[in-house]
């Protein structure tokens, strides 16, 4: 009963804050419960270069997982159909760090929610549209979630002009 409670409470406190996102094209795994995009409701999603991109999930594991893993690939268009460009994650790669409400193992039926960072490098091209898809795997490969988003990579944000006079001053 206290599970449905919390689950409840996740679902409303995060309702307002939903990114479409699709299932993934070439990867297996399920949607999960919630998919947010910091600044973003609707693809495609804008990117700036040399940021984070913040993305909260909210999903239910499917079995018993010790550990697990993100990965992201981005399809790049081409006339001869998307090229796929595996993108490493370093460190934010290992999925279990960065479970805000739970640790490794997890039990099936869990709820999970989890933080995941990228950096947006620099040497993407502004202006670029790809579709990313992000899935998580665990530690026999096999899927536990996926989402695919359309993302537009943006020139990167800078300080206003107040930020730019308080540098100055000092």
């Amino acid at each position: 009963m206290l599970r449905a409670v919390i689950l409840f409470c996740v679902v409303l406190a995060v309702r307002g804050q939903t990114t479409d996102v699709s299932q993934c094209t070439a990867n297996p795994g399920p949607l999960p419960i919630n998919a947010y995009i910091a600044g973003c409701s609707s693809a495609p999603c804008n990117l700036p270069q040399l940021q984070d991109a913040v993305i909260n999930i909210i999903f239910r594991a499917p079995r018993t997982i010790r550990t697990m893993r993100t990965l992201a690939v981005a399809y790049i268009p081409s006339p001869f159909g998307n090229i796929p460009f595996p993108y490493g994650l370093g460190d934010d790669a290992e999925t279990c760090n960065f479970l805000t409400n739970t640790y490794c193992p997890v039990v099936q039926g869990e709820v999970i929610q989890y933080t995941l960072r990228m950096y947006i490098e620099s040497f993407f091209p502004v202006d670029t549209q790809v579709s990313i898809e992000f899935r998580i795997v665990d530690e026999a490969n096999s899927p536990v979630m996926c989402i695919r988003v359309p993302i537009r990579i943006t020139a990167p944000e800078t300080f206003g002009a107040r930020n730019a006079t308080l540098i100055e001053e000092v």
